[in-house]
């Protein structure tokens, strides 16, 4: 793996771009150089990684000469624009936002699932980062769907406010101090009361009725296990839980396959940690798996009321695996496979 890579890190002072810098120093990234690049607003500020103090740049169109990977975690609005700005300057850019995923000239890549996917990104310069929501699910199922083939999944998503960023987390908190102080207040970033509730509603509605999240789970499931025409139907809920998504799953399969057939698959499947005694109350729980970058799968269990039917629950940190990781596991197999230098 080479060690001369300038990394450009956009977005740099949110949630996810903070978790990007950690993952990066932590997973001992090749690098030469760090850039931390972010909004006017927040450019200029000063930002730890690695033992030293670095300077914010402003994240523009004409900011990526000699970046050889950007990670963005900045929003779709901002990728449209600096992604392939930054392809068109030289770098590889690994995006999170969902600007670019169902692009079909735009590998959408989970490591785990389909590395092979990489490959593609020489046609735009740029590689999409999935929905935190889409990706855990897939990294369970993709070992699962390579033994049997799937028909349908069905997936109830219990979402933390992390997803929604620093304001989700924010307004979680302060209406839980609220509620025990009895002050008033309005929801602001939610459409709903979150505190102490669950909110069905996950970005916008759709004509269909579902939420543009539930289709982004759809759409990328299928992309990624390259299953077009898998049946999928999600209903994605908010949760009063600062940081963990976890989901429900069943899934229905073409051929036969026990709880303990799943069990042995899941535990030598990378990224995956299996969980799953639940007569000794051993689970995976959102508080227990926040900080690690594994998918972890418990209740693993058969769905009597349809064939080849299994029904598991799936946890993982949203900002690490769900986000961040996920992108800086991409940025080492380009590093590793692609970059050479």
């Amino acid at each position: 793996m080479t060690e001369s890579l300038r990394i450009a890190v956009v977005g740099a002072t949110g949630l996810v771009g903070r978790e990007m810098l950690r993952i990066l120093e932590e997973r001992g990234f090749p690098y030469s150089e760090v850039i931390p690049m972010a909004s006017p607003r927040s450019a200029g500020e000063k930002i730890e990684f690695d033992g030293k103090e670095l300077t914010v740049r402003l994240a523009s169109e004409d900011a990526f000469e000699g970046i050889d990977i950007a990670l963005f975690s900045a929003g779709s609005g901002a990728s449209e624009v600096l992604a392939p700005a930054a392809a068109k300057a030289g770098a590889v850019v690994v995006d999170n936002s969902s600007k670019w995923r169902m692009d079909p000239d735009v590998p959408l890549v989970v490591p785990e699932v389909n590395p092979e996917d990489i490959a593609g990104y020489t046609k735009r310069g740029i590689i999409a980062n999935p929905n935190c929501s889409t990706i855990q699910m897939v990294v369970a199922l993709a070992p699962l769907h390579r033994k049997a083939k799937l028909q349908r999944v069905i997936v109830s998503t219990y979402q933390a406010v992390s997803g929604a960023g620093k304001q989700g987390m924010d307004e979680l908190s302060s209406q839980v101090s609220a509620l025990f102080n009895q002050v008033d207040f309005e929801p602001e970033k939610f459409s709903k009361q979150i505190a102490f509730n669950c909110i069905p509603h996950i970005d916008v509605f759709l004509d269909d009725d579902f939420t543009k999240e539930e289709h982004k789970m759809v759409h990328e499931t299928r992309k990624i296990l390259h299953a077009p025409g898998l049946g999928i139907c999600p209903t994605c809920v908010r949760v009063p839980v600062f940081n963990g998504h976890a989901e429900s799953i069943v899934a229905e399969f073409e051929s036969p396959m026990t709880p303990d057939e799943a069990r042995t698959i899941l535990r030598e499947s990378p990224g995956l940690f299996v969980q799953d005694e639940p007569g000794k109350n051993i689970y995976p729980v959102p508080v227990e798996v926040s900080d690690s970058d594994a998918t972890c799968v418990g209740r693993i269990r058969q769905d009597s009321s349809a064939p080849n039917s299994l029904a598991f629950w799936c946890v993982a940190d949203n900002l690490r695996k769900g986000a961040a990781t996920n992108a800086v596991q991409i940025a080492e197999l380009l590093a590793r496979d692609y970059l050479q230098k």
